[in-house]
């Protein structure tokens, strides 16, 4: 394995999507991979992308990659 693995203490596995939050507008957002290892977010499993869940009122915007 030569990807990152996901932040969620506990998992061992590889990580395919970065999650990042701002707080102000309370809002998370779940994209793929970053290409770099960014401090402010975190990296998450597929599973864990999956079963991601936020504080009430707050929204999730999840951006897809295009398929060719």
């Amino acid at each position: 394995m030569y990807g990152r693995l996901c932040s969620k203490v506990g998992c061992a596995r590889e990580a395919v999507a970065t999650l990042t939050y701002d707080y102000g507008d309370q809002m998370a957002a779940l994209g793929p991979l970053g290409a770099e290892n960014d401090p402010h977010a975190h990296d998450l499993c597929a599973i864990h992308a999956e079963r991601l869940s936020v504080p009430a009122g707050w929204i999730v915007v999840r951006h897809e990659t295009l398929q060719a």
